[in-house]
């Protein structure tokens, strides 16, 4: 018999313990959240965004300077932060998401990568993520950017995606049209059995797709990419443009 869950997420984890390697030298003093954009920092632009979408706890993982990012973490009110500690090891995004699991619960939830940055479109993605959301048909529900409108992403793409909105990934093509916007929510099942210590997030990816339940939504607006220091100036333009 298949679980019910409710239809709207309401706990999130924020992957924040990452080691930055492709914002050096920024990164050899600070962890990539703490990053400023338009002075603010990746992580607030995160925290505001779940916080707007009514997400009422969420999961913070922390290992390089993590001391540093407890402390600014502390400052906020809203949402609910809880710290999944990963300074004895780094476990990456599948283990990062494995070793907070008992803080995130047995519902679905949202995983959001600290640096995942966008402007928004007529209504906030986040908002429009969760409504789309149906767990009677996904394991997973993905943010997908469209590589035609994206700024600061140079790479072929991640997925394709038909009509329905499920995904493939781009295997041996070229090239595909949809990048992995750092957002998903995701069931905890496929979790489940994955193997301790460090892996990555791809294989409850690839476990949704060989049921062929993991879909994805297009992001309306525009999606900043902000991998390298060099990225800053330009999403500060963007956004300064933009004006969200």
């Amino acid at each position: 018999m298949s679980q019910t869950f409710p239809r709207a997420p309401h706990r999130a984890i924020v992957l924040a313990a990452g080691l930055g390697k492709r914002m050096l030298p920024i990164t050899a003093t600070m962890p990539k959240p703490l990053v400023k954009v338009a002075g603010r920092s990746l992580i607030d632009f995160t925290l505001d965004k779940l916080h707007e979408a009514g997400i009422e706890s969420v999961v913070v993982n922390v290992h390089h300077f993590a001391d540093m990012l407890e402390a600014h973490l502390r400052t906020r009110t809203m949402p609910r932060i809880v710290i999944s500690d990963e300074r004895a090891e780094l476990l990456e995004t599948g283990g990062g998401v494995k070793k907070a699991l008992p803080l995130l619960g047995d519902e679905p939830f949202i995983t959001f990568n600290s640096d995942s940055l966008w402007i928004e479109g007529e209504e906030p993605n986040l908002k429009r993520l969760v409504k789309a959301w149906d767990p009677e048909r996904m394991d997973i529900l993905m943010l997908v950017a469209p590589l035609s409108t994206s700024i600061g992403f140079e790479g072929p793409g991640d997925f394709h995606m038909d009509e329905s909105g499920l995904l493939r990934r781009r295997g041996t093509d070229p090239s595909a049209p949809f990048a992995y916007a750092g957002v998903a929510i995701v069931k905890p099942e496929l979790v489940h059995g994955t193997p301790d210590g460090a892996f990555s997030a791809n294989a409850f990816y690839d476990r949704a797709i060989a049921k062929g339940r993991l879909y994805g939504l297009c992001m309306e607006g525009q999606w900043l990419h902000v991998g390298e220091p060099q990225a800053i100036a330009e999403a500060e333009t963007c956004l300064a443009a933009g004006k969200r």
